[in-house]
């Protein structure tokens, strides 16, 4: 784990020619490319906590999953279509890629933030059962997916998850899927680390900095303006600005006046999950077992339960319930939701809330949810959980996206969003999961759009050579598919929680 001290710098007054706002995964990958690209930029990182990855990036505010459409059952609506699954499936393989380039090079160590832990399905009740066989028999034609495995029979699964079995009745149908390529992920570990890497190159990554006012300065370039958690003025120009800084995106867009961003809006989703730490439990599970989600329930609430590698201590989660706040940010105002509000963006944020009640009525049902039945929904998994072992943790804040549409006038959009000014000046990352498993890919093609000529000129070749195969269009056969899986795996040296 990184030990570098983000201590708070003096930069008011300071140059850069790269400003990243945020201090979470988006930002720390964006650095990393900027720092291996571009070695002689100044770069500047501006987090307004007093450390990195305290928000989606921290280790218990998000699941940790790899995601790598092994598990995830709503990539997959119909069982036959495989090519979202197929996506986001290639894009953790060019993150993988990445860290191993990285790793390779000496500048990041993997141990401590990715562990090998199978990725699972499990489903109950005939109908579920038959979609679940569908799918499996869709993705193993897909060399992405050709370790995965398929089982109806309790015994076989029992071995793969015994908490899944353990003191279950018999005579409901059950099926599940496992593929043993499956990873966990501490993406705060991780971030830490990529930012070591902009530290290496002379880059200044300064916590306790909030970003309030962003300025567009005659010269194209930017003035980015704030105050320290001391009350310290600060203003820095930039020539190039990121904003990834997780729910607060939209709203620091919207002050600096970018107008691809007119119309955006967003709902924050809170989440929670019932975490056990008790090593007679923890050191029984190893999967990440997902389920198929309630009618009406976001991606994000799929019920999963989860081995959780943190600091090298196992656990065990499940979840996420959700819970709402107008909080933004975790550690955000009340205010924040109506800070955001703006008149081209009110019909956008109303269409969509009245095309989506059923996820409203379940964000309420959600909300009244007792101890009690959040033990029920986790028994539905795991027969045998006792309550005393369980403690229910509150995680992060999501700023779901709403984006504009002409024929709908607003649509609710699961996953990320790419905002870049015309002039390519100012970028910004809006929403949610995964962002993080797919944030490789998102700042490739963010780089590509936002500096053309620099791309190139050399980026894009340098980048080719460090993630092969990368890119939206580019051909992933079996051979392919071998190599990259066989490689990342050796460099990252893949290991299972238990293995020192």
């Amino acid at each position: 784990m990184s030990t570098r001290p983000q201590v708070p710098t003096d930069i008011d007054g300071f140059e850069a020619d790269a400003v990243l706002i945020g201090g979470g995964i988006v930002s720390a990958t964006l650095g990393s490319m900027l720092a291996v690209l571009q070695p002689d930029w100044r770069i500047v990182v501006l987090e307004k906590n007093t450390t990195l990855a305290s928000e989606s990036s921290d280790p218990w505010n998000n699941a940790g999953t790899g995601h790598n459409g092994f598990c995830e059952l709503n990539y997959m609506p119909d069982p036959g279509d495989a090519a979202k699954s197929a996506d986001i499936a290639r894009q953790f393989h060019e993150a993988r890629q990445w860290w191993s380039h990285l790793a390779e090079a000496g500048r990041i160590d993997p141990a401590a933030f990715i562990h090998a832990v199978p990725h699972m399905d499990v489903v109950f009740g005939a109908e579920d059962v038959e979609y679940l066989h569908r799918r499996y028999k869709t993705l193993r034609a897909d060399p992405l997916f050709a370790g995965m495995e398929y089982s109806e029979d309790p015994v076989v699964i029992s071995q793969w998850a015994p908490l899944l079995m353990e003191r279950r009745g018999s005579g409901e149908p059950i099926a599940a899927t496992r593929h043993p390529g499956g990873t966990d992920v501490d993406f705060g570990d991780l971030t830490r680390q990529l930012a070591d890497v902009i530290a290496d190159v002379g880059g200044q990554v300064c916590c306790g900095h909030e970003v309030r006012g962003l300025r567009k300065r005659d010269d194209g370039g930017w003035d980015v303006s704030g105050a320290t958690d001391t009350g310290r003025r600060f203003t820095v120009t930039a020539r190039f600005v990121f904003v990834g800084a997780g729910g607060y995106a939209l709203r620091l867009l919207q002050r600096a006046g970018v107008r691809e961003v007119r119309g955006y809006g967003v709902l924050p989703v809170g989440g929670g999950f019932l975490r056990c730490s008790d090593p007679d439990v923890a050191d029984r599970h190893d999967a990440k077992v997902y389920g198929r989600a309630e009618i009406g329930a976001p991606p994000m609430s799929v019920p999963h339960l989860d081995t959780r590698i943190v600091g090298g201590t196992r656990h065990v989660m499940f979840g996420p319930y959700a819970t709402f706040s107008t909080r933004l940010l975790k550690s955000g105002r009340l205010t924040d939701f109506f800070t955001t509000l703006r008149w081209h963006n009110l019909l956008v944020l109303i269409a969509a809330i009245l095309q989506n009640l059923t996820l409203v009525r379940y964000l309420i049902t959600e909300l009244a949810s007792t101890n009690r039945g959040r033990m029920r929904k986790l028994q539905r998994l795991c027969p045998g959980a006792d309550s005393a072992q369980w403690e229910f943790i509150h995680a992060g804040q999501r700023a779901q996206v709403v984006a504009p549409d002409k024929r709908r006038f607003g649509v609710l959009r699961m996953g990320t969003e790419t905002i870049i000014s015309a002039d390519g000046s100012i970028a910004g990352v809006l929403g949610a999961s995964p962002g993080a498993s797919t944030t490789v890919s998102i700042i490739c093609d963010l780089l590509r759009r936002s500096f053309p000529g620099q791309w190139a000129r050399g980026w894009g070749s340098t980048l080719a050579e460090a993630i092969p195969g990368s890119g939206r269009d580019a051909v992933w056969n079996a051979e392919a598919v071998r190599a990259s899986t066989g490689s990342t795996a050796r460099v990252l040296r893949l290991r299972s929680p238990g293995e020192r």
